[in-house]
């Protein structure tokens, strides 16, 4: 018998009590009484619905932390979520998402309950880079096959994640350097319109320090890739991936638990880049967000309830 039936099965024969009795209100009307009865039981003996937090503003491009009662299941936008046994959680709002998000929770022992999000918009800069190998913008088909499996590679890396928060460490920006490229810009390469900007640039020189910007796992360590030269991305669990790209060098292994600010690589200009600079991006899941936003978890969250 679900918890709703049992509340039921001892309300029913109350209220047919009290119907035999004089209403206790001079006046009073029963259907209103009733109403009441009904909102007074499931007060005392229901818990709180939907008893989920959520940290971080909701924008387009923006990660947003949570925390729900363990063994809670969520989707987002029919997505499901990964939920780690403490109850905690990340979001991630792509930048084309909204107006509106929908957040399903199913906590235990809980009907199903919606939450309507509201994400906040956000306007978006027009990048324009010139001087770029004309095969690195328009990439003959031999060369398209191996992009095509290269981000094969990426997706699948994205695809598997540690059940558990490591980003509860909190974030850190990992590297110094002047910002070239900011998060959704619209970029014009070579005078043709390409797809936005996935991540932040930071332009530093030829081997300054990459650092972890969070403990995790080393998910992927590639020296070669066509648009993103030396790789290397990070899963901080829960679906949370970090990127970093252009790396003269690379300090880790394919399966390394890093620690936040660990040494993971250099700063360089491998890939398709016209100058010395560190590419970071993030992702939950499989969705591209501003890692900027990551920065607002810069301490430790609060600590998982128990």
């Amino acid at each position: 018998m679900t918890q709703f039936h049992s509340v039921m099965a001892g309300l029913v024969p109350a209220i047919h009590a009290a119907k035999r009795k004089k209403s206790w209100m001079r006046g009073s009307n029963p259907r209103m009484t009733f109403a009441i009865s009904i909102c007074f039981f499931f007060l005392v003996a229901c818990p709180a619905l939907a008893d989920v937090s959520l940290n971080g503003r909701i924008e387009q491009g923006a990660l947003v932390l949570g925390q729900a009662l363990p063994g809670s299941r969520l989707t987002l936008d029919g997505v499901p979520v990964m939920v780690g046994p403490d109850g905690r959680f990340a979001l991630g709002f792509a930048r084309e998402a909204g107006p509106q998000s929908q957040l399903l929770i199913e906590e235990p022992g809980q009907p199903v309950h919606t939450r309507q999000l509201s994400v906040a918009p956000r306007s978006w800069d027009i990048q324009r880079i010139e001087g770029l190998p004309e095969r690195q913008v328009t990439p003959d088909p031999k060369t398209l096959e191996r992009i095509k499996r290269e981000n094969e590679w990426i997706v699948e890396a994205r695809s598997h994640s540690l059940p558990q928060a490591l980003f509860a460490s909190g974030f850190l920006q990992p590297a110094d350097g002047r910002i070239s490229g900011v998060f959704g810009s619209q970029r014009i390469l070579n005078g043709q319109a390409r797809s936005a900007h996935s991540g932040v640039d930071f332009a530093a020189p030829v081997g300054a320090p990459v650092l972890a910007a969070a403990d995790g796992l080393v998910a992927l360590a590639e020296g070669d890739l066509f648009y993103t030269g030396q790789t290397v991305m990070i899963d901080h669990g829960l679906g949370v991936n970090t990127v970093y790209a252009h790396l003269s060098a690379i300090s880790v292994k394919l399966g390394q638990r890093v620690a936040k600010g660990e040494r993971i690589g250099s700063i360089g200009a491998s890939g398709r880049a016209t100058g010395p600079h560190l590419h970071w991006g993030l992702t939950v899941g499989q969705v591209k967000l501003d890692p900027m936003s990551a920065l607002n978890f810069s301490q430790p969250p609060p600590a998982a309830r128990p």
